[in-house]
């Protein structure tokens, strides 16, 4: 790899569009109409602002303002102009006055995509060939969880060519060791030349509390009533656009609005979820044939599709319980809303372009980042950290929080019978190389570019091919160097032939690879292999499919066309030495237990202090499956000074080490079960020390010692298998949600003693 390692402070205007775009959702009146009105309205403030100097003769309009608008794990059916049911006005919008592709690719996770969108290259190349999470050391460079510095993304390319760049929403393109509140900070946003930064830097948020960033420092989340954090990095972006327009309006800007939409978990408030009450009482597969139906009549899919069948564990509809039914109901409803809201959201980014004059001389780009997932498995998932550990849950759990869905109180991922319906008209999920996880729409809005609008792309396109046709369409090389490091090529293709040319041909080759499943497509055909965990990779079954004619891949042609099988595992074989991705691995949740020789997680010995900044769970001492101590020294002079000593996560799991009630407590909650300790609070100077010590895999004895003597101890027969919470660690105090519900009354419920300091030894 040659070195490479609110309302009340809008504008008139904007209050109207936002009223009124509220009315056509209610109302079922046409959107379409409503904007048509809009734009009229907008004219002669447009021709204000032109005549104030706003985009003058003579300047440089082949570089228009570019914004990028990525969802997360949502299917290739989910929106109105792709066949739902779920209303997306603002998205179908975009559709309607720009151009669906609808043979558009991604890879089948979201960092990989991610860093190929960002930077026009294939993701195993530039070191991101499965989630950021996942940094498996020098010895695996293309599972490094960072964009290399010799890919060099579309915000430090167009630096130099005079744009400003913003990032808001999810990033997930550093390793998560590396999300720490002092960094390193190379491989955050303002580190990828970004100018501004607000988001998460991690792979899901919960949308209430999210762990927030702006630019380099972590910050409180908003004190703001009914807080979203879909309509925060909406109202951010919309701040910054005004800012720019403001105060650089000769400028360009790029803008990459990444929403943790609708990756789980799924919360939204109620209101939306009520839009759809009854929608989805006729199940699954009445709602997978009623998109099928509507795709083919949008021709979205070609009328010789064939809907896949139900994938292997998802059951008829007619064949669930009664409860099973208003269960799996509910979960639609409430993941329905969330898109709803979400678009919504994006509604009110496009009416802020037009209010300041900025919408015509935009390119937006929309897509989502990989199919829709079935991490809930068969019954649904309300706990964020059992989905990941591969935990069971209950459908009587499930059942019992069912009036929490789309709330702070659950963590709500449907089942994948729902999933499938994203899917649809596709066979299987997420993760995998087939269809539903690596196809998904792409709208492409581009008033100057584009003339026919309304019509739908046949041609192949992959992420990656996205940053080249900006560069493209604003007349841009690449560098050869970018802070003095030599570039990679680009190795995408631009499509802006397409913008204008039905017949222009799309790409013709592009290999896939994510944990050891591989797929390769070239020229409408595509080789699957799939591999089973733990076998060699000489042992993989391929499959064969003639896209051009077999799009839902119902037909494996593999027996039939043994040449052209061999043909393209040659070509595989070509595509993978090409672009570095070998070695593999086929780690799944396992990644999560590697942690890198060159990491600062690496420590046996972490001492942190009162005052630190919340510290997300993947940077946090690595406890999992090994002997540690947490020690605390403290000073108590009476017994009403209380609180957390030290904690780790949420409501949904995690651990505790406080005191209440004059009681020391310590908990640890694996999500279906609490394991406890508890004894009289010790006063004065002393030392509160908790050890564990396993005694097989995922279980072993929890200790609690005061001065050196034990207090009490607790068997844990079950812990973690791969992550312990989705909240990171607090020093003497609990911020966002509790661990522990004792104390979820008090805020965060800073320990008023004094405390020391917090030391982990690991062995």
């Amino acid at each position: 790899m040659d070195n490479r390692l609110k309302v009340l402070n809008k504008s008139p205007f904007q209050k109207f569009t936002v009223f009124a775009s509220a009315l056509t959702l209610l109302s079922g009146c046409s959107y379409k109409n409503f904007m048509e009105q809009e734009v009229k309205a907008e004219t002669n403030k447009t021709k204000v602002q032109k005549e104030n100097g706003k985009h003058k003769e003579g300047e440089d309009s082949s570089k228009p303002n570019i914004v990028y608008i990525v969802l997360d794990d949502s299917g290739f059916s989910d929106l109105g102009s792709y066949g739902s049911e779920i209303q997306t006005p603002n998205l179908d919008w975009l559709a309607e006055n720009g151009l669906r592709y609808n043979n558009s690719h991604v890879t089948p996770v979201c960092s990989p995509t991610r860093a190929a969108l960002l930077t026009g290259r294939n993701p195993h190349d530039i070191g991101m060939s499965t989630v950021a999470n996942f940094d498996m050391g020098p010895e695996y460079p293309n599972k490094r969880g960072r964009i290399y510095p010799e890919a060099g993304t579309i915000a430090e390319v167009l630096k130099e060519e005079g744009y400003s760049s913003y990032t808001l929403g999810k990033w997930h393109l550093a390793p998560s060791h590396q999300v720490t509140p002092a960094g390193p900070y190379e491989n955050w946003p303002l580190g990828k030349g970004f100018d501004r930064f607000y988001g998460i830097l991690e792979d899901s948020s919960d949308q209430y509390k999210p762990e927030l960033v702006q630019d380099n420092s972590f910050i409180d989340v908003p004190e703001k009533e009914n807080y979203h954090f879909s309509e925060d990095i909406v109202d951010k972006a919309n701040q910054y656009v005004t800012d720019h327009a403001s105060v650089n309006p000769e400028k360009p800007f790029f803008l990459n609005l990444a929403f943790g939409a609708q990756h789980q978990p799924v919360q939204v408030p109620e209101e939306y979820i009520e839009k759809y009450e009854g929608v989805y009482d006729g199940g699954w597969d009445k709602i997978r044939e009623q998109r099928f139906k509507k795709q083919k009549d949008l021709g979205i899919i070609p009328d010789s599709a064939v809907l896949a069948p139900l994938n292997p564990g998802v059951k008829p509809w007619d064949q669930l319980t009664e409860v099973e039914k208003e269960t799996f109901t509910r979960f639609q409803e409430t993941y329905a809303g969330f898109l709803t809201h979400t678009d919504e959201q994006i509604g009110r980014f496009i009416n802020h372009l037009r209010s300041v004059g900025e919408l015509d001389n935009t390119m937006i780009v929309f897509l989502s980042d990989n199919g829709a997932s079935a991490m809930g498995k068969a019954t649904g998932s309300i706990n964020h950290t059992m989905a990941y550990n591969d935990m069971p849950e209950t459908l009587d759990d499930i059942v019992e929080n069912i009036d929490h869905f789309g709330t702070d109180k659950a963590k709500v991922e449907f089942p994948a019978g729902l999933a499938q319906v994203s899917n649809t008209p596709f066979k299987l999920y997420k993760s995998t190389m087939y269809e539903a996880g690596t196809k998904t729409p792409l709208i492409v809005y581009y008033p100057k570019g584009i003339k026919d609008k309304r019509e739908i792309r046949d041609q192949y396109v992959h992420v990656s091919d996205i940053t080249p046709t900006v560069y493209d369409i604003a007349g841009i090389e690449m560098p050869q160097e970018i802070k003095g490091v030599k570039q990679i090529q680009l190795q995408g293709e631009s499509f802006a032939e397409t913008f204008k040319d039905t017949g222009a041909p799309g790409r013709e080759t592009q290999y896939f690879e994510n944990n050891g499943q591989r797929a390769i497509y070239h020229d409408g055909w595509k080789a699957i292999a799939r591999h089973t965990k733990g076998q060699p990779y000489e042992s993989d079954v391929w499959e064969l499919y003639h896209l051009a004619k077999d799009p839902t891949e119902t037909n494996n042609l593999a027996a039939k066309e043994e040449k052209r099988l061999k043909e393209l595992q040659k070509l595989w074989d070509k595509e993978a030495k090409k672009y570095d991705v070998i070695p593999m691995t086929d780690i799944m949740g396992d990644g999560f237990l590697v942690i890198p020789s060159d990491s600062n997680r690496n420590r046996t010995t972490f001492t942190f202090y009162p005052g630190m900044s919340l510290l997300p769970e993947g940077a946090a001492p690595f406890i999992i499956n090994r002997p540690y101590s947490i020690t605390v020294p403290i000073n108590r002079e009476s017994t009403t000074e209380e609180g957390v000593l030290v904690a780790l996560g949420n409501y949904e799991s995690g651990y505790t080490l406080y005191i209440k009630d004059n009681k020391l407590v310590y908990e640890y909650n694996i999500g279906t079960k609490v394991y406890r300790i508890e004894m009289d609070a010790p006063i004065g100077q002393s030392t509160i020390k908790y050890e564990f010590n396993p005694t097989e895999l995922h279980k072993g004895i929890g200790s609690l010692y005061v001065n050196g003597e034990k207090t009490g101890e607790v068997m844990i027969d079950q812990t973690h298998k791969f992550k312990i919470s989705f909240e990171g660690l607090d020093i003497g105090r609990d911020t966002h949600y509790p661990v522990s519900p004792a104390y979820e009354n008090e805020g965060n419920f800073e320990f008023s003693g004094d405390l020391e300091k917090v030391v982990y030894e690991l062995k």
